[in-house]
């Protein structure tokens, strides 16, 4: 296969992933009108219309929809076979890309970014964060980064990074005048910050003690879908807030925010690392589990 075809199918498989050209040439290093080249090229090879255009969108015909599914396990089978030259040169190296929860960056990739970077001058990391479901194989990623309860059952699942916590918190502002709860069922009775997932689902509160386990999806007028927020809005007196205990520590230090019903708020399995069953590991992704598991 000549080299400017190559070429063309990695842009046209860029375009259709992202549904951008813009965004396809920043991810290849390429201008929009080098994009535009490539799958216009490739159409006037082809003989038909690869994508449906307008001046606010862009999306795949029939034959582009055809070809996108038809190309993907191509190239990344080739996207292998080019790693697996890696092993020969004796040092990790290529691109990986990652899909993670907004949480699982800012608590374990975000903290250990810097340091992989510089343990591994060869590789490229890019880091995509969304709190949906998100089709790693079909968008194009080599791994995500979940709670195991969102791990596909077809993917294999590796944990990375340590137990997590999720605490209970208001501020003394919000308590004055009100009787903290004693009981999960108390909560019924207060204001309570709610994350709501893209999905428009509502995150579900979970307790245990002494062998019960309590799970409730609690009242509050207002919900969010961002746990920094969520922080801002129980400090700011709004609500009692649930999240995970790393988001807190300077405002549990400060007194900004206090603990409620810390004996009955549980702690979890931390963050599972997950790629397809029948990919082989690069040595990117081997070299960024190897990191994360210590």
């Amino acid at each position: 296969m000549p080299l400017d075809n190559l070429s063309h199918l990695a842009a046209f498989s860029a375009v259709a992933r992202l549904a951008s050209f813009r965004k396809a040439g920043e991810e290849l290093s390429l201008s929009t009108s080098a994009v535009s080249y490539a799958i216009r090229n490739l159409e006037e090879r082809l003989g038909v219309n690869l994508f449906n255009r307008t001046t606010r969108s862009v999306a795949l015909t029939d034959a582009g929809q055809r070809l996108a599914e038809r190309l993907q396990p191509v190239l990344h089978d080739l996207g292998d076979a080019l790693d697996e030259m890696n092993h020969f040169r004796g040092a990790a190296a290529g691109t990986l890309r990652i899909n993670t929860s907004r949480a699982a960056s800012y608590l374990l990739l975000m903290p250990m970014a810097a340091r992989f970077l510089a343990a591994y001058p060869d590789i490229r990391l890019e880091i995509g964060e969304d709190d949906s479901f998100v089709d790693i194989v079909g968008s194009g990623y080599d791994a995500g980064v979940r709670l195991l309860e969102a791990v596909p059952e077809d993917m294999v699942a590796v944990p990375i990074g340590p137990p997590l916590r999720s605490v209970v918190v208001a501020s003394p502002g919000y308590l004055q005048g009100r009787e903290p709860p004693q009981h999960p069922a108390d909560l019924m009775h207060h204001e309570c910050i709610r994350y709501r997932f893209p999905s428009g689902r509502y995150f579900k509160w979970a307790f245990t003690k002494d062998g019960e386990t309590l799970e409730f999806d609690f009242p509050g007028r207002i919900a969010l879908s961002d746990v920094h927020a969520e922080v801002r809005a129980a400090t700011d007196g709004i609500g009692i807030g649930y999240v995970p205990e790393n988001y807190v520590t300077a405002q549990l230090a400060a007194g900004t925010l206090v603990r409620l019903l810390d004996d009955w708020c549980q702690t979890i399995p931390g963050f599972m690392l997950y790629y397809p069953k029948q990919r082989r590991v690069s040595s990117a992704l081997r070299a960024f589990i190897d990191m994360a598991r210590q």
